[in-house]
């Protein structure tokens, strides 16, 4: 099973819930940037951009080998696939106005989703 953290806000009379898978994304780990626009996580996009074009740069002005700008690479790579989700929950609630109101754990993000609103509809009716 996966552990998901559930994120709840309302924009004027309708409720908006998202869920935040806990773990590794491998997604991010091999498209981080276009995962980022996908999320439409701006910030965090604009710099993962810079991150790898800064990282590029220095290699190359160091005369560093392509061995060691793929490990360098692989390893950016994995420091964004291991903190991407964490970077989408502090984006939902720094920037977007989510509040996070639980956990929820199933299978698939539908399975989670049912079992939390199964369980925890008076969480919900409280914030709306």
């Amino acid at each position: 099973m996966k552990l998901f953290t559930v994120h709840f806000r309302m924009i004027g009379r309708e409720p908006e819930m998202v869920l935040v898978k806990e773990g590794f994304c491998w997604p991010a780990f091999f498209l981080s940037t276009l995962w980022a626009l996908w999320h439409r996580l701006w910030i965090v996009a604009a710099g993962l951009l810079l991150a790898e074009v800064a990282l590029d740069q220095i290699l190359q002005a160091m005369h560093m080998g392509s061995g060691i700008r793929i490990a360098a690479t692989i390893a950016l790579a994995l420091f964004v696939g291991v903190f991407a989700n964490d970077l989408r929950r502090l984006s939902l609630g720094r920037w977007g106005g989510f509040r996070e109101i639980g956990v929820a754990t199933g299978d698939r993000i539908d399975d989670a989703e049912h079992r939390f609103l199964s369980k925890r509809s008076d969480v919900l009716l409280e914030l709306a």
